[in-house]
This record gives structure tokens, sequence and C-alpha cells, in this order.
């Protein structure tokens, strides 16, 4: 098994594109966006008798507590291929060397499963105590027809959506304003929601490297010209994510989210994908979640829940990790997630 730096996108992208568990975390564009807000990224390919055979997308974070590496929503390759599970681990060592790094974080697109968890431990994981991206999720199968989908929303959601056909709530795509007005929404819902809101960098960044590659939209509902909600969903490879959201005090009143999505799997069925990813939901059975109300909207399209592995975490300088861990522990604690 060799490791190299793949260079070519579409080498990257050829090769993602025959794996259709892979999610936008591990595109090309999303390296790229990284790139953008000044981190390293590292594109690694693992190859057997010179052929590709997985993908690494490595991104180097510099925080201050800890310098680490992070995976997103990967690797990409075959977890019963021993040989390059194996390879992986190396490779993963030998970048946290390589780049000084405290530990490396992973969230893969694996499900939870004991089979996962033990592959894990022997490659000497451990649970990490802060989430690195969405780990239980709700996904609807969009190959359905749009009358079988309808039929298999919660009776309240069918409502909303019929209800905002009826009353014209109207539904903008992308613009030059409409991510500005987005980060100003999103300040206003964090304060509601209490979290902390991406920066008006990170947001219009994000935006213009996905939009440009017809990868994304930004959905904007409104109603006698005042905005409603709004939200910016990927479509990339299989699927497509309600990647994130935000609404008005005005808007809570009337249906305009529910219309948002109900248009962005529209789009999703017409970009002949297989699943709308509502990202991460809570708990069924979590009653004080601060995203309770926003998971039972979710779930109410009537799709699944689908619970990854937990991030995980390899450590390559122990004392100064578990300073970062404790730090991490409590603010998850404190934020109640």
């Amino acid at each position: 098994m060799d490791t190299k730096t793949i260079d070519k996108k579409s080498e990257w992208e050829g090769f993602i594109a025959k794996h259709p568990e892979a999610n936008f975390l591990h595109s090309w564009y999303w390296g790229e966006f990284q790139k953008q807000i000044e981190r390293e990224v590292i594109r690694i390919g693992f190859y057997s008798n010179s052929k590709l055979v997985g993908v690494m997308l490595t991104i180097v974070e510099p925080a201050k507590r800890a310098r680490y590496l992070i995976v997103p929503g990967g690797p990409i390759i075959d977890w019963n291929n021993k040989g390059l599970v194996i390879a992986f681990g190396k490779e993963l060592r030998n970048l946290g060397k390589i780049y000084n790094c405290v530990f490396a974080r992973l969230r893969p697109q694996l499900e939870d499963n004991d089979l996962s968890r033990k592959t894990f431990r022997k490659l000497g994981f451990s649970r990490a105590p802060m989430y690195l991206h969405a780990e239980l999720t709700s996904q609807l199968d969009i190959r359905k027809t749009e009358e079988e989908l309808l039929r298999n929303m919660r009776k309240a959601t069918r409502h909303e959506i019929k209800k905002a056909l009826t009353l014209g709530i109207k539904i903008e795509q992308n613009g030059d304003r409409n991510i500005v007005e987005f980060y100003k929404l999103q300040i206003d819902t964090a304060k509601r929601q209490k979290f902390v809101p991406f920066s008006k960098d990170f947001l219009e960044t994000q935006f213009e490297i996905f939009i440009k590659n017809d990868k994304a939209i930004l959905y904007t509902a409104k109603y006698k010209r005042k905005i409603l909600a709004q939200a910016f969903i990927i479509f990339y490879g299989a699927e497509a994510v309600y990647h994130y959201g935000a609404s008005t005090e005005f808007g809570r009143k009337y249906p305009g989210a529910y219309l948002i999505q109900w248009e962005a799997i529209r789009e999703a069925k017409k970009r002949n994908m297989s699943r709308y990813n509502f990202w991460g939901v809570s708990p069924i059975d979590s009653n004080d979640h601060r995203f309770k109300g926003l998971s039972l909207f979710k779930r109410g399209f009537g799709g699944q829940d689908v619970a990854y592995l937990p991030a995980q975490d390899l450590v390559f300088n122990r004392p100064r990790y578990l300073i970062n861990y404790l730090i991490e522990k409590s603010r998850r604690a404190l934020r109640r997630a």
C-alpha cells in the first residue's frame, strides 16, 4: 500500500463519485474552503498496485490550546480491507508528527455499531469529548414520488407546506445580498437558541466556493416582502444536506421554513439524488436538549434517524491532550449538546 498527496481535482472527485456514502465534508470543495480560511489542507491518496483505493482529507487546526488534525467525514476507504485500514492509521500518525499535532480527530462516514467501535479501538482511537460533525442525523429517502413523500410526512408538516403555498409565501434562491442577510439572521437566531454564530467571512467564503460550482443554494422565504427564514443547502454526490438555517421572529408565525425544505427536496430530486440529509437531531428521549424543537421540525418530514460513529480522537501527546479533553468536556456539558 502506497500513499501520496493528490493535487488533481479530477482524480479526487472521480474517486469520491464512486462512493455514495461520501458527502460534502470530504469533497474537493470543502478542502478549498478550508484553504481560503487559512487552514493547511493535505489530500492523501492510498494506492494498491498504482490504483487509487482510498482518500483522506486532512486539515490542520491551529487552536491555541492544542494544535490538531481534523479528518471531516472520512477517510473514504473500504473498511473491510484490513491492509488499507492499517495504512490509514499509520498515515494519520505520520501526519501528526510532521505537523507537530497533539491529536487527530475524525467522524467517519460509518454507522455507529460494535464493529465500527472495535475497528477504531484496535487503531488506538478513543471517543472524543466534543462532536466534530453531526453524529445523529435525520435522512430522507427521496427516490419516492412527491405524492409519496408528502403522504409519509407528519400530518402537521404536510399541513404547513400546504398553508405556505396557500398564503403565497415566496422562495428566493441565492442573491448577493442574501448571504449578508443570512449572517445577520444567524446572529439573532444564535441569541435565541444560545449557540456561537459563524463569522461573516466564514459563511461568505463557504457560500462562494460551493455556489460557483453549482453545489449549493441559499433559500430565502418571504411573505409580504419580509424575510421569514433562510437555509443554506449543499447538493453534493448522492445527497443534499440542510447545512445551516436561520429564522426571524416574524417568520416564526408563518410556515416559510417548511416550504424551503420542500423546495430543497424537490431540487435534490431534480438532480437525481437519493437522499436528503436534515443533518443533526437530538436523541428522541432527550427532553432537555437545546435542539429538541428543531429536531421535531426535521423529523416531521418523514426521514429515518441515522447514527454515525461518534467523533474519535487519536492522541499523539497525552499530557497536552488531557488539558484539551477537560476543557472540551466542560464546554459540551454547558452547551447541553
